[in-house]
């Protein structure tokens, strides 16, 4: 199993950015079209990415202001990245005014790190653009079809 890091810097402040990962609301200004979560450990991580893809999983930890971390998987016919079979880490470090957000992704098969790395490079350059006050656009185009792939 692999693990894919992504990092991004956020003209934002964790305390902007954190409802963007908690605030079901919030969450789909950046990632899916429907968000079912209850950001607790052991509370549900449900989002239907695209309006066609379903998440799943269940959170594990949460620090407010600083990290969420959650089990997370595919449920899709013959996909091998089952439901709460990976884990996602998303931590907050400030740094004056701005926000670097690390996103773990951890247990991925190795064949897929490309495509999930094209698709984390893709959504947090959304969660850029919605946690500094933009608008990222609905969660329609997959990540290869927004690279012109």
């Amino acid at each position: 199993m692999a693990e894919l890091v992504r990092e991004i810097m956020i003209d934002a402040t964790p305390e902007t950015i954190w409802p963007f990962l908690v605030d079901p609301e919030k969450h789909v200004e950046w990632l899916g079209t429907v968000a079912d979560i209850d950001p607790r450990p052991g509370g549900v991580y449900r989002v239907l990415v695209q309006g066609r893809h379903q998440s799943a999983g269940e959170y594990v930890e949460v620090v407010p202001l600083e990290k969420v971390v959650f089990t997370f998987g595919w449920e899709e016919e013959g996909n091998p990245i089952r439901p709460g079979s990976s884990t996602i880490e998303i931590s907050l470090h400030p740094e004056g005014d701005k926000t670097l957000v690390r996103l773990a992704h951890r247990g991925l098969p190795e064949d897929a790190v490309s495509d999930h790395t094209h698709g984390w490079d893709h959504y947090l350059g959304r969660l850029a653009v919605a946690g500094s006050g933009g608008d990222a656009g609905p969660d329609d185009v997959s990540p290869r079809e927004a690279a012109g792939a």
